[in-house]
């Protein structure tokens, strides 16, 4: 959803440069809705990955796309060995395999069965706008340090598209990083900012249990895995619950349990699927031994042989304190203070955490709710749109983060 920006320029933005020109802010809207109504999944991202590439080309800039073949990396400036570390934006550019259904709306999706319907194209698109502003500020010799600006693939495929990214040299030479995330409870112009970690850790479970089956009137004979499954399903998180530190916020939730074909048949295989969450770094890097070590308890007690597929998918997103500090002199620069809110820990994975592990960070939550909505959109849902003037907000942040001189390691 579109609308006129009806925000004055506040005294803040007035003396820092980098602000949004309205004919940009209108092309990136377009390229933006362009987006939309071609999503693309994780890894398969190559039309998103050539429009990205060819208007950073038009600006001068030399991109190179990823190793992995879908996604880029694109610098702005010069570096050399006097320069200090660089600043890194990142957006993700995959959508999500869900059918788009906003009704009334030219730019919906034009592809089946799938959809922005996480905001990773106002993600990209706002930092392919930073990108073009800060070459502008370079080619007039006002940007104090070169900026890598990172189009991620594969975000919502666990362990999501970071790591290979960073392989592929993404953070070689910088000293931090910093993104944001489109929030639907947020009001465009605001964003929402917390020290510490404000996101989960998300890990995928898969469980098979196995033993003897036979007839319902003798289960004294089998191993009754209809019984197992309904213990593993409910004593483990409990179990769990009284193994790690509360704080810690460890949990088991399930998604799938199957078994069995007939009421008086007790079946010789079981499964369950689920998620890992977890909202503290250690207890998240200790939760694979201790949830294999709950499973194999709790099916044993009923003659279970379980196998345990525990596959790791993303630890916590933990924003640095100083890099808070410097979105929240961003934001303050051109918005005002008032434009800054906390923001609570979401349960939900992001793997922007994987670039924590290596250099300090943050992600800050994005408002996209039009001021007075009370539709309730939510991330996630084919009927999710974003108000469009957070593009120009997020082009304002990142240029502010890198031209404010606390971008070194």
């Amino acid at each position: 959803m579109s609308r006129e920006s009806d925000a004055e320029p506040t005294p803040h933005a007035q003396s820092l440069p980098g602000t949004l020109p309205e004919a940009l802010r209108a092309e990136l809207i377009a390229f933006r809705r362009d987006l939309h109504m071609h999503p693309e999944l994780g890894n398969q991202e190559f039309r998103t990955t050539a429009a990205i590439k060819a208007r950073l080309e038009k600006a001068g800039l030399k991109p190179r796309i990823l190793d992995t073949g879908t996604g880029l990396l694109c610098d702005v400036g010069t570096r050399d060995a006097s320069t200090a570390p660089m600043l890194a934006l990142r957006a993700d550019i995959d959508a999500l395999p869900i059918p788009d259904t906003k009704a009334g709306v030219a730019y919906r999706s034009t592809v089946p069965d799938r959809a922005h319907a996480c905001g990773h194209d106002v993600h990209t698109t706002s930092v392919l706008g930073a990108g073009l502003v800060l070459a502008e500020l370079d080619r007039q010799g006002l940007l104090p340090n070169p900026v890598r600006l990172i189009f991620q693939p594969a975000e919502e495929v666990l362990p999501g598209g970071a790591p290979e990214t960073i392989l592929s040299g993404a953070l070689e030479g910088v000293g931090r990083i910093i993104g944001v995330h489109c929030d639907p409870k947020v009001d465009v112009g605001r964003i929402g900012l917390r020290v510490g970690a404000i996101t989960s850790a998300c890990d995928r479970l898969e469980v098979s249990l196995d033993g003897p089956g036979g007839h319902t009137a003798r289960p004294h004979l089998t191993t009754d895995l209809v019984t197992a499954a309904a213990k593993v399903a409910t004593e483990v998180p409990a179990l769990l619950a009284r193994r790690v530190d509360a704080r810690a916020g460890l949990a088991v939730t399930w998604g799938r349990l199957q078994s069995g074909h007939a009421c008086n048949v007790i079946p010789q295989h079981a499964e369950l699927s689920g998620t890992v969450r977890c909202l503290e770094l250690d207890a998240w890097r200790e939760a694979p031994d201790l949830v294999h070590a709950a499973i194999d308890q709790v099916a044993g007690m009923h003659g279970a042989k379980s196998i345990v597929d525990y596959v790791r998918g993303v630890p916590p997103v933990v924003n640095d304190a100083a890099v808070i500090d410097l979105l929240a002199e961003a934001m303050t620069a051109r918005r005002g203070a008032d434009a800054i809110e906390p923001t609570e820990q979401s349960l939900g994975g992001e793997d922007f955490s994987w670039y924590l592990e290596h250099v300090p960070g943050a992600m800050a939550r994005l408002g996209v709710r039009t001021p007075g909505d009370t539709a309730g959109l939510d991330l996630h849902r084919g009927d999710f749109d974003a108000d469009e003037e957070a593009i120009t907000v997020a082009v304002e942040l990142f240029t502010a983060s890198a031209l404010l001189t606390r971008n070194q390691a």
